[in-house]
């Protein structure tokens, strides 16, 4: 497909089968087809589209090989056709332009660098309206294509049977065209400028297209590549698309949940980010379920594969992202509507033109000059091309920036959005925990930081920032997911976690514990020689732009919300901060 035209034709033919609902979208030169497999089947649907003129596959399985996937890369075709064509044509637009450069027989090497430009830089459009021209159809290419034939072919009759070829002729720069000036005036610089600035709007679209396509790609590289299968006790790495439901695999610290799963052994700690924007990790043991792409903070976990391919969490995102670029807005339908009519209706117009100048002015140059006019102005068609590529833009960047658009029909609505929900965690907050109050002995923090520095836990990783100092070595280092930690320090056996098997807490701390929780901070608890003598207390903290973002939210007309899983004290907390 080389414009909006070609996406109707191709959507009406499909429609006009029995039990087909089709969408065909030009940005994304992908249709969506709903058909009855009693009525139609896709070898009818694929010749339907051939009938048309244009060839089409259905959606092929993920390439595992990359160098395959970027072999055909219709974007660096089109750069080389453009740079070529304007280095071709500037020269071509100066002498034409500009009388004081002109010398004996320009117009000669005017013709010889503009013929490449006019024939090969155009010959996509050339090529296009005679393959719709074959099929009894007219669409913007067919506008391109006779508007450049055009203006060329003009310039090879003056040249040829005119005055233009002769030896001295030069061509001055005129607003309004020269009455009779029609032999002895070349219009190769129309030809060449043409081109290349409706290549210039080819080239800036495939980019746009490559960019959307690129967020899409990196959503789903989020995914692991392989995993460790349990075959007879044994690890067996295996590529992903192999992994099948039932498969027992290894997640080892760091490494990724290779798919959909439940635990069937181990405890740990699951960063789900990449799903919920938490950065706080959640923990897991026995029978809770893991979600394939997230990262294994903390021990080792042995999953049973419960989804897999296209089944998994991340493939269905990955298809809300597709969906939204494939569908169509409302105003989009609209374009399309008009654009379907809009080639037809610009030949009549052109026409019309052509036979208005000979009829009141006679004068042949007029006319083609301004027939000529009135099918490269209609060229680029702005109407068909921006809605779907401002959609496809804004689907594949919000997809960058982690925000998924359901579909193009969301994405028009926003302007009537009036309140916006805020997570709390890791938007309004850093999702980052740090130290923010120790209480009890004086020694809490440099042992307890001794500690948990054997751990991979985020709380862990706060205390040992907060500590900084060189940190006494660890006897005996043991840690329960869920639970604490535990080790001999200076001599010290030392416990530390939240709650559970941690002696009473003394009246002084326990208040300290009550407050922070009340807050919606975690408190930790330190004890050593039977006693809890020290609390750590670690929150999540405020981003410095969050307050900024929600007084620009504010300024816009929007009333912003926050959401947490927190109670209300730290919600509370959070809101009075920004």
């Amino acid at each position: 497909m080389t414009c909006a035209s070609c996406a109707n034709r191709i959507e009406r033919k499909l429609n006009k089968l029995d039990g087909v609902q089709a969408s065909v979208n030009y940005a994304t030169e992908a249709a969506t087809v709903r058909f009855d497999p009693e009525l139609v089947d896709t070898d009818r649907l694929l010749a339907t589209v051939a009938a048309a003129g244009y060839s089409a596959a259905l959606p092929a399985p993920p390439v595992e090989d990359e160098t395959e996937a970027v072999a055909d890369d219709p974007e660096a075709a089109l750069r080389q056709r453009l740079l070529v064509s304007a280095a071709l044509a500037l020269p071509v637009l100066v002498l034409s332009m500009v009388p004081a450069l002109q010398f004996d027989n320009w117009q000669w090497l005017a013709l010889t660098l503009a013929s490449p430009v006019a024939v090969w830089g155009a010959w996509p459009f050339h090529r296009a309206a005679v393959v719709n021209a074959r099929h009894g159809a007219s669409t913007m290419d067919t506008l391109v294509s006779i508007g450049i034939s055009a203006a060329y072919l003009w310039s090879l009759w003056a040249l040829f049977l005119g005055d233009a070829g002769m030896t001295g002729m030069r061509m001055t720069f005129d607003l309004v065209p020269e009455r009779g000036a029609g032999t002895h005036e070349v219009y190769l610089e129309v030809a060449s400028a043409v081109t290349v600035f409706l290549l210039a709007g080819r080239y800036a679209e495939a980019r746009a297209k490559r960019r959307s396509g690129s967020a899409l790609a990196a959503l789903l590289e989020l995914g692991a590549r392989d995993a460790a299968v349990l075959r007879d006790g044994v690890e067996v790495r295996v590529p992903i698309n192999r992994l099948a439901v039932g498969d027992r695999f290894v997640v080892r610290p760091g490494e990724k949940v290779a798919t959909d799963g439940v635990v069937v052994s181990g405890t740990s700690a699951v960063d789900l980010s990449m799903l919920t924007g938490e950065s706080v990790p959640v923990e897991v043991a026995e029978g809770d379920r893991v979600t394939g792409a997230t990262v294994n903070v903390g021990g080792r976990l042995v999953v049973e594969a419960t989804r897999v391919g296209d089944a998994t969490t991340l493939a269905q995102l990955g298809r809300l992202v597709t969906q939204a670029q494939s569908g169509k807005a409302q105003v989009q339908r609209l374009a399309d509507r008009v654009s379907a009519v809009f080639v037809p209706v610009v030949l009549v117009i052109a026409l019309l033109t052509l036979a208005g100048w000979l009829l009141t002015t006679g004068d042949v140059t007029a006319a083609f000059t301004a027939a000529v006019a009135v099918l490269v102005i209609a060229c680029p068609c702005a109407l068909g091309l921006a809605t779907p590529t401002a959609l496809l833009v804004g689907t594949g960047r919000g997809a960058q920036l982690g925000v998924l658009i359901k579909g193009p029909e969301v994405l028009e609505s926003t302007r009537r959005v009036d309140t916006v929900l805020l997570d709390k965690t890791g938007t309004v907050t850093t999702g980052q925990m740090s130290l923010v109050q120790v209480a009890g002995h004086p020694d809490t923090l440099r042992l307890a930081a001794a500690v948990e520095a054997g751990s991979e836990h985020p709380i862990a990783r706060a205390v040992v920032a907060a500590a900084g100092t060189p940190l006494a070595p660890v006897e005996g280092f043991s840690s329960q997911p869920g639970m604490g930690v535990s080790g001999r320090v200076d001599g010290l056996d030392l416990v530390i976690g939240c709650r559970g098997e941690l002696p009473p807490l003394p009246a002084e701390l326990a208040a300290v514990v009550e407050a922070a929780e009340a807050a919606g901070r975690t408190a930790v608890q330190v004890a050593w020689d039977g006693e809890v003598r020290g609390v750590l207390v670690v929150s999540d903290t405020v981003k410095p732009s969050s307050a900024a973002a929600i007084g620009r939210l504010r300024a816009l007309g929007l009333s912003p919300v926050l959401v947490t899983g927190d109670n209300a004290g730290a919600a509370a907390a959070v809101a009075r901060a920004v």
